[in-house]
């Protein structure tokens, strides 16, 4: 006997029953085709599911168990955790075609068939049988939960049409029409969101996952599907919508936990992984590594937010967007400067802001502050967190008396950042245009006193360029520690000293914003 895989080359050839019988196929249960299709993955070291980061050691050890133990399985995990994608890639696990009786609505088994029209061809035609092979990529179904979902969709129901056109009664078994469920025999079903679905529709599920079969309409028909089941939930369903029924959670014999990225560079390399990046924007526009850290701290710090609902998650699709927008807001801006490369400046940062509002939900104090002035907000913590990482931490400054005086001081030495305050301090101001040119940008930010000197003796290695947009964000930096005074204000970040900012602080509305 041959194992399916040898087949794989002979879909375009055996066309009939006795042919597949000829050719020695072992007809396999969906689980145990991606069981054995696992196995060989493993022993080989191949990665079993490709273009996941961050749950190598986690979620997919749990997901390649429960596939092994033949299991039905339950993501359950906040939104934006890759759970229906984790459900996708498992179609990878099947083999790449199988062999079905032609013609058949429930892809049945040629050696097995379940439905009426698969018994009755086998009967007639015996090892004549036509056959045809379908791709694994058809062998997947998914269906939202939703609250109107009905019994009808999954499973199926009485066809009045179909009986009024074949002049058949009610209670002929031909007038059934099948629902997406049995349409998916022999393949992998997704159920996401299923606490959304209504208890009675969940209740219907039970003789699926205990015993394989459906009842319709009362008829008596036992039909033993064949199908994986795969669901996903979000923790914060089973208080706000809805739960899934304790009878039906018990059926699903693994439920399997998802999670954020847990660290930054996991963060990063999901992003830079989804986000529809156009070849001319890469070309045009660098993004460093610093504006990629910034921007996945931003859902880090959404994440610990007293304003953000924490039960609701922060999703990926978050710092996705905000990636997006990010290289977008500097393509804009140098397509108005006529400029053929720039890069991502902090200050470009201010167009992600519409990414970040849509993806999070506030809980009431966030409502009352605004959904502007909460990401705004998020942004700036993101920036103070990240500027300990590249920078002296300017909090163990902060107490010492800052020294005007012309000649250098032991203190001056000691606190890097002590001439950029003096330089504010002085009356200083540096307003710098959100759609400014680069070239104009670099020659502003090198008229504040100790600001290159400070970022040359840090990073001596950085081009032009690096440094001035780390200048940059040395200025946004000490905003954020509040040494000196930020505003965004009429299409610019204006930068000036800690109290002339206070002295003249005004509107906070969406067009001015103090640091």
């Amino acid at each position: 006997m041959k194992d399916t895989t040898v087949l794989k080359e002979y879909h375009r050839v055996i066309t009939t029953l006795g042919q597949l019988k000829e050719a020695g196929y072992i007809p396999k249960t969906i689980k145990e085709e991606i069981r054995t299709n696992l196995i060989n993955k493993l022993s080989r070291g191949e990665v079993t599911f490709p273009g996941i980061i961050g749950y190598e050691d986690t979620v997919i050890p749990d997901v390649e168990r429960a596939l092994l133990s033949k299991h039905n399985i339950l993501f359950l995990g906040l939104r934006g955790q890759a759970k229906t994608r984790m459900a996708r890639l498992m179609v990878e696990l099947l083999d790449e075609y199988i062999p079905v009786i032609r013609g058949s609505e429930l892809n049945d088994d040629p050696f097995h068939p379940i439905s009426r029209y698969g018994k009755e061809m086998k009967a007639s035609l015996g090892d004549e049988m036509p056959i045809e092979w379908i791709h694994r990529s058809e062998r997947y179904g998914e269906k939202l939960a939703t609250p109107d979902v009905s019994i009808a969709d999954l499973i199926g129901d009485i066809d009045p049409i179909k009986a009024a056109n074949l002049k058949l009664s009610f209670s002929d078994e031909k007038v059934i029409h099948f629902g997406i469920i049995p349409r998916c025999n022999r393949g992998i079903f997704v159920i996401n969101e299923l606490p959304d679905l209504q208890p009675r529709i969940q209740v219907a599920l039970f003789n699926l996952l205990e015993e394989g079969d459906i009842q319709i309409r009362g008829f008596k028909l036992r039909i033993p599907l064949d199908i994986l089941f795969v669901f996903t939930a979000n923790p914060e369903d089973y208080t706000n919508r809805g739960s899934i029924v304790t009878p039906l959670k018990d059926r699903i014999e693994s439920q399997i936990l998802t999670h954020y990225p847990k660290s930054i560079e996991h963060a990063m390399a999901i992003t830079e992984q989804e986000a529809k990046i156009s070849p001319e924007q890469s070309e045009k526009i660098d993004m460093s590594d610093l504006v990629k850290r910034i921007i996945e701290q931003i859902a880090l710090e959404a994440r610990q937010s007293e304003w953000v609902d924490k039960k609701s998650g922060v999703s990926a699709r978050l710092t996705i967007s905000a990636y997006e927008n990010a290289y977008s807001a500097a393509e804009r801006r140098g397509i108005m400067n006529r400029e053929k490369n720039t890069q991502v400046w902090i200050s470009d940062l201010i167009g992600i802001i519409p990414s970040v509002t849509g993806k999070i939900e506030l809980v009431y104090e966030g409502e009352q502050e605004g959904p502007f002035q909460v990401a705004l907000h998020l942004l700036e913590k993101a920036i103070r967190t990240q500027f300990a990482s590249f920078f002296p931490a300017p909090d163990r400054f902060k107490k010492k008396s800052r020294n005007k005086s012309s000649e250098p001081s032991a203190q001056s030495e000691e606190n890097p950042y002590l001439p950029i305050q003096q330089w504010f301090d002085a009356g200083n101001r540096l307003d710098l245009l959100l759609q400014m040119k680069d070239s104009e940008k670099m020659k502003l930010l090198k008229q504040v006193n100790g600001l290159e000197k400070l970022v040359k003796q840090s990073y001596p290695h950085t081009n032009e360029m690096q440094a001035a947009l780390l200048m940059e964000f040395v200025l946004h930096g000490l905003a954020t520690f509040s040494l000196i005074s930020k505003k965004f204000i009429e299409g610019a970040v204006q930068f000036r000293d800690l109290l002339g900012g206070i002295v003249n602080l005004g509107d906070t509305s969406e067009e001015q914003y103090d640091g």
